[in-house]
C-alpha cells in the first residue's frame, strides 16, 4: 500500500483468483495478503489470499468456513460484509466490500486524539454494529483500533469473527489465545470463556485512547499491559485524567465484571446523547484534516494501479474459468446512484447479497500510449507509533493475530513466500568505473562513493516467542508488530511456524569485509538460499558470530548486518540473533 492508496502487484503475486480480476496490492496482515478486486458489476471488493501456513490445516479450514458463514449472516450500519469466500481451493480466501478509509489507529498516529463529540459519535456507531455482530451470533473477539475503519459516512467494524478461526490451527496449539493483548477483556486475558462482553470492554479501551491517546493501562509491554487487565478485578485502571464527560462510558465499559457493563444498545443510546445529534447524521462528523485524508483516498480508490503485465492475466470461456463450470452471475444489484464501496450502508431490509463474479472475465485492454513509468522505486511512507496498540494501517480485514503468550515488547509483521519477488525489487547500485569516487574492493567507506546512513546500530533479531511470523525492515530499521499492517518491503522474514526459518525478501549474501563495495559483491556473489531452516540457523554453522550479510533493500540502499552474538532460548525453535547494522546510500 502507498500512501493508504492499493498498489501495483508485484510479481509474485497471482493475477486472479477464483474469477476475481486483481486490480492492485493493498497489503498484508497476519492471516494473509488483501488485494483489490472488482465485481462485474463494477463493485469494489477487498479479496483476502489467507496465508498457506493457514490453508494447508484441516482444522484451520473448517473452522474458518463456519466463522465466514457467520459473518455473512451480520448485517446492519456500520458494517464492511463479507460477500463471497472459499475454502475449497489450494488457499483459503474471503471478499468483502471495500471500504476506501482510513483506520482509526493510523488516524490517531498521524492526527492525534479526536474530539470528545467525533469520539462519541465512533463509540456510539461501533456500538450499533457490535450490536448487529452479537445478534447474528458472532463475537469480535479482537475489536481494536487497527479494526476501525473511518470513512466519510461514519465508522466501519472489520473482521468480526475471523480471527478466532485460528484458534483451531497448529499455529495456536501451544496453549495461546488469539487476539490483541492491549485490547482484551479481563476474561479474555486470563483465558475464560468470552462473550458479547468481552467487545464492550475493548470497545471502552478505544474510547479512552481515541480521547486523549493514552491506554487505561498504561505504556509497557503488550505483556504488562495483559497482565494489568487481567488483574482489573484487584486493580482498576485509574481514569481520573479522562475528561469527565467520558468517565461514565469508561466505567461501565471496563467493569471486571462481564454482566455490568453496557449493553451495545444502551451504549449506542448514551452516545448519541451525548454527541448532541443522531449517530446516522455522517455530515461534519470527522475534524476537517482528517475529512480531507479521507476524502483523498476515497477519490485515489476510483484509480485503481493496473496489472504490472496485463498481457499475462488468464481469460476464461464462458463456464469453465476457475471458480466454476456453469456459473451464471448477474450485475451486482446496487440500487442506482448508490456509491460503490459502501453498500455497508444500506438498511439491512435494502442491502442485497453480492454475488460471485462470472467465470468468464474479459482481458482489459492496453493502457493508453505514454511516457514509461519511473524505474526508480517509491520511498516507503513511515510514522512514528504513537500508541501501545501496532495494530497497524490496514484498510479491510487485515486479521492481525496475536497470540497471547507473545513476547511483550518483541514486534512482528507478516510474511509471504516471496522467492519470485526479487524480480521487483531494485535493481543493485553498481560504482561506476568512470567515477574517481569508485572505489575497489578493501577501501574505507569514507573513501568510496557510498554514504553511511548510519553504522553499527545495535539490532536484535528475535525470534518470535510464540507461532508467528515477523517482518524486518533494514531501512527504518525496525521489526514490524505481529498484527502490523505492513505493504511487503521487508527485507528478512523470521517464522516460527512449522519448525521455523529465516526467509529472505531480497537476494543476501556474506561480504568478506566492512567496506560497502564488499559488501555489494557479497551480495551479488555469496547469495545465500532464500529461506535457512531452522537446524542450520540453531548449529550456528550457516551464520556463525562474525558473519557479515549484506543486501540491496527494497528502497535501494545496502546494507549490512554484522552478527554480533547467538542466543538460543528453550521455549523457541529459532534462535536469538544479535547484530550491529550498517546502512549505505549511494
Amino acid at each position: 500500500m502507498q500512501d493508504g492508496v492499493p498498489g501495483p502487484l508485484r510479481a509474485d503475486d497471482p493475477q486472479e483468483i477464483s474469477g476475481y480480476l486483481l486490480r492492485g496490492r493493498v497489503g498484508e496482515g497476519g492471516m494473509g495478503t488483501v488485494y483489490l478486486s472488482h465485481t462485474r458489476g463494477g463493485q469494489a471488493v477487498a479479496l483476502k489470499l489467507i496465508r498457506r501456513e493457514f490453508g494447508d490445516d484441516p482444522e484451520f479450514r473448517l473452522r474458518f468456513e463456519q466463522e465466514v458463514q457467520a459473518a455473512r449472516r451480520v448485517q446492519g450500519y456500520h458494517l464492511v460484509p463479507v460477500v463471497d469466500h472459499d475454502t475449497s481451493g489450494q488457499q483459503p480466501w474471503l471478499a468483502s466490500v471495500f471500504v476506501p478509509g482510513m483506520a482509526l489507529q493510523s488516524a490517531l498516529e498521524a492526527y492525534g486524539p479526536l474530539p470528545l463529540p467525533t469520539v462519541f459519535r465512533l463509540i456510539g456507531c461501533t456500538a450499533q454494529a457490535l450490536a448487529a455482530i452479537h445478534a447474528a451470533g458472532v463475537v469480535h473477539r479482537d475489536l481494536k483500533p487497527g479494526n476501525i475503519l473511518l470513512g466519510a459516512t461514519g465508522p466501519y467494524v472489520i473482521d468480526f469473527g475471523i480471527a478466532r478461526a485460528a484458534d483451531a490451527t497448529q499455529l495456536t496449539r501451544s496453549g495461546g489465545l488469539v487476539g490483541t493483548p492491549q485490547f482484551m477483556s479481563p476474561e479474555h486475558a486470563l483465558g475464560e470463556q468470552v462473550g458479547p462482553p468481552t467487545d464492550v470492554f475493548s470497545l471502552g479501551l478505544i474510547a479512552a485512547l481515541a480521547a486523549t491517546g493514552r491506554h487505561p493501562y498504561g505504556t509497557g509491554g503488550a505483556m504488562t499491559v495483559a497482565a494489568q487487565i487481567a488483574n482489573t478485578e484487584h486493580r482498576p485502571p485509574r481514569l481520573d485524567g479522562y475528561p469527565q464527560e467520558l468517565r461514565p462510558l469508561l466505567e461501565r465499559c471496563l467493569a471486571a465484571d462481564p454482566g455490568a457493563r453496557f449493553m451495545p444498545t444502551e451504549l449506542a443510546a448514551l452516545c448519541e446523547q451525548s454527541a448532541g445529534r443522531p449517530l446516522r447524521e455522517s455530515d461534519g462528523w470527522l475534524p476537517e484534516p482528517l475529512a480531507a485524508e479521507i476524502a483523498r483516498r476515497e477519490q485515489a480508490s476510483h484509480r485503481p494501479p493496473q496489472p504490472a503485465n496485463p498481457a499475462t492475466v488468464p481469460t476464461y470461456p464462458p463456464g469453465t474459468g476457475p471458480s466454476g463450470a456453469g456459473t451464471t452471475v448477474p450485475a451486482d444489484p446496487v440500487p442506482p446512484g448508490a456509491q460503490a464501496g459502501y453498500a455497508a450502508t444500506l438498511p439491512t431490509s435494502d442491502r442485497p447479497t453480492m454475488p460471485r463474479p462470472p467465470a468468464y472475465i474479459p482481458t482489459p485492454p492496453p493502457p493508453a500510449p505514454g511516457p514509461a513509468p519511473a524505474t526508480a522505486p517509491a520511498s516507503k511512507s513511515r510514522g512514528p507509533v504513537r500508541i501501545a496498540a501496532a495494530a497497524g494501517a490496514a484498510l479491510l480485514l487485515v486479521a492481525g493475530t496475536w497470540v497471547v503468550a507473545t513476547r511483550g515488547n518483541d514486534k512482528g509483521g507478516d510474511a509471504s513466500h516471496a522467492d519470485s519477488s526479487r524480480s521487483n525489487r531494485p535493481s543493485s547500485p553498481q560504482p561506476d568505473p568512470k567515477s574517481s569516487n569508485s572505489a575497489s574492493p578493501g577501501s574505507s567507506a569514507q573513501q568510496s562513493s557510498y554514504k553511511a546512513i548510519f553504522q553499527d546500530r545495535p539490532f536484535a533479531l528475535r525470534a518470535p516467542a510464540e507461532p508467528n511470523v515477523i517482518g524486518v525492515d533494514l531501512d527504518e530499521p525496525r521489526v514490524a508488530g505481529p498484527d502490523e499492517f505492513t505493504d511487503g518491503d521487508d527485507e528478512l522474514q523470521l517464522s516460527e511456524v512449522s519448525g521455523g526459518s529465516w526467509e529472505f525478501r531480497t537476494p543476501m549474501g556474506k561480504s568478506t569485509g566492512p567496506a560497502p563495495e564488499q559488501c555489494l559483491q557479497g551480495s551479488q556473489s555469496d547469495v545465500l538460499p532464500s529461506e535457512i531452516r531452522e537446524k542450520e540457523l540453531q548449529r550456528g554453522q550457516t551464520l556463525p558470530v562474525g558473519t557479515r550479510l549484506c543486501t540491496v533493500t527494497s528502497d535501494g540502499n545496502l546494507a549490512m548486518l554484522k552478527i554480533t552474538k547467538v542466543e538460543k532460548r528453550a521455549t523457541n525453535d529459532l534462535p536469538d540473533y544479535f547484530t550491529e547494522l550498517t546502512l549505505w546510500q549511494q
